[in-house]
Formats: structure tokens, C-alpha cells, sequence
């Protein structure tokens, strides 16, 4: 005798549950991001009346009126206060990505490399930074800095210091604080965990027979190394340059604490513009060009990764 068949499942169920797990991540970015982006963007294009923004539409003598003011956007363009602004926060953040990129790889490829028991050990020294304040460490490297701090006085010791004001990342010798070196010095060592950790990701997954047929085939170490490693973790690479460049544009705390007049970022500039000069309309109109310039490198990466993935099958 056969059991009885069950009954069968309704084909909307399984519609019901990916629409569930795809929906709520794209009510969260609703939420939390376009929302507040939208707001953003229309207070940039408002005019402020004393302390409060007026609102774009108006209604008078019977008629709805819309009132839109991009005055803002063409005065960031003609500034060259804002667009030196924009140009240092990008320059900044390049140069901290690619420090990053250089010390974060090798650390990365070793920590893959190494015996499994280790791994974790090393792991844990990556974040261990994570679990004192931000802003107790960035303070921390005031101290170490100043005048009589010992990073300051091993540098000076090494003669580096008189190689960076020769390289004019800093004012004189000695002179280390409030300067471009200290700005960059503050936010590799803030990022570089953001570099490793989606290399170390990337590297630990990677075949290691790839790298012996390589050998097998008459390739040295190093020509395996450019040739089978380096593209595999592309996409690792990426995704760490993306973490720590995003971030560093907009920084503010590292460069109010650590930089100085020749450092002057959109960070600082916004900080004033809302809280100092009281102008809510142009601080936002600079925070929706931020934002635009880090949607441009996230859309690439986007981009590159649905054409890895369309190449991977």
C-alpha cells in the first residue's frame, strides 16, 4: 500500500520568502540612505532664512509654487576654496589607499600562508586596534608626534625626519605634527585593517596547487607570483581600496586632530559650513558632490564584480 501523498506546497511561498530576504536589505538602504540622501539634496537646494530652511514649494494667491536654487553648485564649481578641498581629500585618500595597499598585501599573503593554529593569533592582532576608541588612538598619536614623543625623537634619531622635509611632507625637521605626513601617518594606521582583512580573505582561499603547476611549468616564485596570485586577489584588492578610500574622503577626526592649514579636507570644510558659518543649504550641496564622488568608484566596483561573475561561469 503507498502513503499518501502530501499535499502540495503553494509556488507562492518561495516567492513570498525571496522577496522577504531581497526586500529588507533594500528597505534598509531605503531607510538609512536614500532617505537621508533625498533630504540631503533638497535642503541643498533651499535658502536659509535665518536659522531655519525655507521649503521648495510654496503656496500663494492661489498658486503652487516650486523654488529650486543651484546657486550653491555653481559657486562649489567656481570656488577655488571647495575645489582645493575636493582635490586634497582625493589626493589624501589615493595616497593612504596605496600605503595601505603596499603594507596590507604582504601582511595578508602571510597571514594566509601561515600554519593554521597561527592564523587566529594573527587575526586577532589585525583587530586588536578595534577594541580601544577611535578616538583614544588618534589622540595617542598626538603624543607620540609632539616634540618629546619617542616616535617623534626614533625619527629625528634615524635622520627620517629630515628626508620628509626635504620630500615637503613636513615644514622643517622635527616639526611633525598638523602636517600632511602626520594627516597620512594617522589614517593608514586607522585603515590598514580594512586593507587586510578582505585580502586575507581572498588569499586564504586561493589554490596553492595553481602556484605549484606555475613552478611545475618554469615559472619563478616571483613571475608566479605577479602572473597566478596577484590576479586571483584582484578582486580582494578592490574591495580593500574601496573600504579605506570611501572613508578617507570624507574623514574629519583625523584631520582636525593630526592635520593642519596645508591639510584643509571637504571633512573640515562641511564641519564648518554647518556649525560655524550656519549655511545648512551650501554645507549639503558639498555633502551631495561628497557623496557623488564616492558613488562613481562604488558603481565601478559594482560593475566589475557582475563581469567577474558573468566571466566566472
Amino acid at each position: 500500500m503507498q502513503p499518501p501523498l502530501s499535499p502540495p506546497q503553494p509556488r507562492s511561498a518561495p516567492r513570498r520568502g525571496r522577496l522577504a530576504v531581497i526586500g529588507l536589505p533594500y528597505a534598509w538602504l531605503l531607510l538609512f540612505f536614500l532617505l537621508p540622501f533625498l533630504i540631503l539634496l533638497k535642503i541643498s537646494v533651499s535658502e536659509m532664512d535665518t536659522v531655519v530652511v525655507k521649503d521648495l514649494w510654496r503656496y500663494a494667491e492661489g498658486r503652487l509654487q516650486l523654488s529650486l536654487r543651484l546657486g550653491n553648485y555653481l559657486y562649489i564649481a567656481q570656488d577655488p576654496l571647495y575645489l582645493a578641498a575636493y582635490l586634497a581629500s582625493l589626493k589624501y585618500a589615493a595616497v593612504t589607499t596605496l600605503i595601505c595597499l603596499g603594507l596590507g598585501y604582504p601582511f595578508a599573503y602571510f597571514m594566509a600562508r601561515a600554519r593554521s593554529t597561527v592564523q587566529p593569533a594573527l587575526l586577532m592582532l589585525v583587530m586588536l586596534p578595534f577594541w580601544t576608541s577611535f578616538l583614544l588612538r588618534v589622540y595617542a598619536w598626538k603624543g607620540l608626534l609632539s616634540e618629546h614623543g619617542w616616535v617623534a625623537q626614533a625619527l629625528a634619531a634615524l635622520g627620517i625626519d629630515r628626508l620628509l622635509a626635504a620630500a615637503g611632507m613636513i615644514p622643517a625637521p622635527g616639526q611633525l605634527m598638523n602636517t600632511p605626513f602626520s594627516l597620512v601617518l594617522g589614517m593608514v594606521y586607522t585603515y590598514l585593517p580594512f586593507m587586510i582583512l578582505p585580502l586575507y580573505a581572498h588569499l586564504a582561499k586561493l589554490d596553492v596547487r595553481l602556484l605549484e603547476a606555475a613552478q611545475d611549468l618554469g615559472a619563478t616564485p616571483w613571475v608566479a607570483f605577479w602572473r597566478v596570485t596577484v590576479p586571483l586577489s584582484r578582486a580582494g584588492i578592490i574591495a580593500g581600496s574601496m573600504l579605506v578610500f570611501i572613508p578617507c574622503v570624507g574623514e574629519f577626526v583625523i584631520p582636525e586632530l593630526l592635520g593642519g592649514p596645508q591639510t584643509l579636507m571637504i571633512g573640515r570644510v562641511l564641519w564648518d559650513e554647518f556649525f560655524s558659518n550656519n549655511d545648512w543649504p551650501m554645507a549639503s550641496s558639498l555633502a551631495v558632490v561628497m557623496v557623488l564622488l564616492i558613488i562613481v568608484p562604488l558603481a565601478l566596483f559594482s560593475r566589475y564584480q557582475a563581469q567577474a561573475r558573468e566571466g566566472g561561469r
